[in-house]
């Protein structure tokens, strides 16, 4: 779990490939089901074409189907699911129905001016898609691509009025599903704030004895 530009994807990959297990997302299972042409993929791709919200029965019923999946049986690792606390408690009651249940809840906890500095200081190349960062992958020359000279852009999604938007809507979606594992005995706490070997080493530390004692 984090908030947009916390870095989850890069830091669920690492843990995924530290345990060798696979790491899992909402978007990636939607997109199998319907490249698949499944009955759940057909539900699915309405809800999306119409613009809508899929439904919570239907996505925990598309995660839990992949759990079952025969890569998964030495375990999983969910990336930004479940988002809200209904989401969660659907997902525990699907789990202990399997016969399995959660070993623990990242967080990676990050200051959100941090993100909105992180987030605003991207910067797109609008012609062969090359991403940079004005403070930590800047072009050679200021504003060009360095691979084909176009002029670099910021997404709307980056710019710091959108981000502190997205934010705030994270925040009043999230904050009860941290309460609700914390109160369950399974959250971890890591500070997102710094380089991504740093929170990842926080992860790890905070991982492994879960994972050897779960």
């Amino acid at each position: 779990m984090g908030p947009p530009g916390a870095g989850k994807g890069t830091q669920a990959k690492a843990v995924a490939l530290r345990y060798d297990i696979p790491h899992i997302s909402s978007g990636d299972i939607f997109r199998a089901e319907i490249a698949g042409e499944t009955d759940l993929g057909r539900q699915i791709k309405h809800y999306l074409d119409t613009g809508a919200l899929v439904p919570d029965e239907i996505t925990v019923r598309a995660v839990v189907g992949r759990l079952q999946a025969d890569d998964c049986q030495e375990g999983w690792l969910l990336d930004g699911f479940p988002r809200t606390e209904p989401q969660a408690r659907a997902l525990d009651v699907a789990l202990e129905a399997s016969g399995e249940k959660l070993n623990a809840v990242v967080n990676l906890a990050v200051d959100p001016e941090v993100i909105v500095r992180r987030m605003s200081g991207r910067r797109v190349c609008p012609g062969c898609g090359r991403t940079y960062h004005v403070e930590h992958i800047p072009p050679k020359a200021e504003g060009k691509c360095d691979a084909c000279g176009a002029r670099l852009i910021i997404r709307d999604d980056d710019k710091p009025e959108t981000v502190r938007r997205r934010l705030a809507t994270y925040e009043k979606a999230t904050a009860p599903l941290i309460e609700y594992y914390d109160r369950r005995g399974l959250l971890l706490c890591v500070d997102g704030s710094g380089t991504p070997d740093e929170v990842r080493q926080g992860i790890f530390e905070q991982l492994d004895s879960e994972v050897q004692d779960g």
